[in-house]
C-alpha cells in the first residue's frame, strides 16, 4: 500500500538529523538568536500539529516557545545555613517543561486559548517547543462544530487540561495503582506523585 506524506514525516521527526550543517542545526542556531517566545507563520511539524487538532484557517496561530533545560534554577540565600540546607541543588518543578512552555505562550496571548503542543528540537542549553493556540472569540472558530467546544473552556493549560498537563497529573493511568490520581493530586494531598 502506499504511504502518504504525512507517514514520511513522522519518520523523519523520529530521529532528526542534527549533523553539522544539517537544515536542522541551522533553525537551533536562528531560534537562539530570537526570543523565547516567537509566533510563526505555519507549524514546522504539519503532521503532528494536524493531529493535535491544528487546522490552517482563521484563529488557529502557531507560537514557538523556549524553555532551559534542566531541573528549576533557584538563586542561592546570602544568609547562614549548612550548604546541604540551602534548598538549592536537586530541586525540581512538579510541571514538566512541555508544560511551562504552554504557560508562558499562554501568558504571550492572554485572548487565546493552548489547544496542544509538540516539541520541535533542542539544543544544549534550551528545549524547543510549537504551541497550538486558538482564539475563543473568533467566529471561525465559534462556527467550527469540531473545535467550538473550546469557546467554554477557559484558562484549561492553568487548570492542567492540556495533553501535557494530563500526563503530568497521572491521568493517562487507570485501574490498578491509579488509587490516588482522580479526582486530583491536590484532593489526595500529593500521594498521587
Amino acid at each position: 500500500m502506499a504511504k502518504g506524506l504525512y507517514h514520511y514525516l513522522r519518520e523523519i521527526w523520529k530521529r532528526p538529523d542534527t549533523s553539522y550543517d544539517s537544515p536542522q542545526w541551522h533553525r537551533l542556531i536562528e531560534w537562539r538568536k530570537e526570543g523565547a517566545i516567537v509566533r510563526v507563520e505555519k507549524p514546522l511539524r504539519p503532521d503532528r500539529a494536524r493531529a493535535l487538532g491544528y487546522k490552517a484557517k482563521q484563529g488557529f496561530i502557531i507560537v514557538r516557545a523556549r524553555v532551559r533545560k534542566g531541573g528549576r534554577r533557584k538563586e542561592r540565600p546570602n544568609k547562614g545555613r549548612k550548604p546541604s540546607k540551602m534548598g538549592v541543588k536537586k530541586i525540581t518543578p512538579k510541571k514538566s517543561i512541555q508544560r511551562i512552555a504552554e504557560e508562558r505562550a499562554a501568558r504571550k496571548y492572554p485572548n487565546m486559548e493552548v489547544l496542544n503542543s509538540y516539541w520541535v528540537g533542542e539544543d544544549g542549553k534550551y528545549h524547543y517547543y510549537e504551541v497550538i493556540l486558538v482564539d475563543r472569540t473568533h467566529p471561525a472558530i465559534i462556527n467550527d462544530k469540531d473545535i467550538n467546544w473550546i469557546c467554554n473552556e477557559k484558562g484549561r493549560v492553568f487548570r492542567g487540561k492540556t495533553s501535557a498537563g494530563k500526563k503530568g497529573r497521572g491521568l493517562r493511568n487507570k485501574g490498578k495503582g491509579a488509587e490516588k490520581v482522580r479526582p486530583s493530586v491536590r484532593a489526595n494531598e500529593g500521594k498521587t506523585k
